[in-house]
């Protein structure tokens, strides 16, 4: 049995895989069309002229629902593993609403570019980073409460190690952007996909840019490493009828059926 036929694990790996190759044809497309500069675009900017804006909005409206599967796999998860733990217990419920409004936020992304909506566009980036970045930080806080128990040490400090370039590269985002976007290097920056080494303050686009890809970088190491995890897990779907027809009839006793959902029980 290959490692990705094991559990639930084909999960975080079809959502990073996914959205990498989200990020890379429509990347690819817009350098083609000269619709953007080689040198690190916006991610959004990969995304925002057709016919490269389709693939891109399809494929993150995707990645969405299949991140939205690995948050709730991994909440199911951690509360079969801690049913009794009241601090788990409220970290994971608030990990399950961070990482829902995380995905939230890149459908937004995803359909609704920078040039044709602008503040629903950034709205939907700051909550796809924000709720992100948090839903990444009471994750290892789980992983911290969870060890060595229920795993080694060693996935708390990937993951912490992780959560701090995410923090790191926020952080660096969040200053330059601010910075770029005073008024102090000229107006209507956010409609603006060519940039010159002349421009004023392209060294602080260059800068953004860079903190975004190796954000969503981070994000991308920290789901793989629920690859292991995954493996351990899988979900089953349970129908319970009420009677023998559709019709309106009194209920009667009916045995109950399982069906595995997605996978076998490991």
């Amino acid at each position: 049995m290959w490692w990705f036929q094991q559990g639930l694990s084909f999960l975080p790996s079809a959502l990073v895989i996914w959205t990498s190759a989200a990020f890379i044809f429509s990347y690819i497309t817009a350098i083609t069309l000269h619709h953007i500069d080689p040198a690190l675009p916006y991610i959004s900017d990969t995304g925002t002229v057709a016919p490269e804006k389709c693939l891109f909005g399809a494929m993150l409206n995707i990645a969405a629902v299949l991140c939205i599967a690995t948050i709730y796999v991994r909440y199911k998860q951690v509360h079969a593993l801690s049913p009794e733990e009241n601090v788990i217990i409220k970290l994971n419920k608030a990990g399950l609403v961070l990482g829902i409004l995380s995905c939230l936020g890149l459908s937004v992304v995803a359909n609704f570019q920078k040039t044709a909506v602008f503040a629903a566009h950034v709205s939907g980036a700051v909550l796809t980073f924000s709720m992100g970045s948090l839903y990444m930080f009471v994750q290892t806080i789980l992983s911290y409460q969870m060890q060595p128990k229920i795993h080694g040490k060693q996935v708390f400090w990937i993951r912490l190690l992780l959560a701090i370039w995410c923090g790191v590269s926020a952080f660096s985002m969040l200053i330059c952007s601010s910075v770029l976007h005073s008024g102090n290097f000229g107006t209507d920056l956010e409609q603006k996909l060519h940039w010159n080494p002349e421009d004023k303050g392209y060294v602080l686009h260059l800068i953004t840019t860079a903190a975004e890809w190796s954000m969503s970088c981070s994000f991308f190491g920290f789901f793989l490493t629920y690859i292991r995890d995954f493996q351990k897990i899988s979900l089953r779907v349970e129908a319970n009828l009420h009677g023998l027809t559709l019709y309106d009839t009194a209920p009667c006793p009916i045995n109950n059926e399982r069906t595995r959902l997605l996978s076998r029980d490991i």
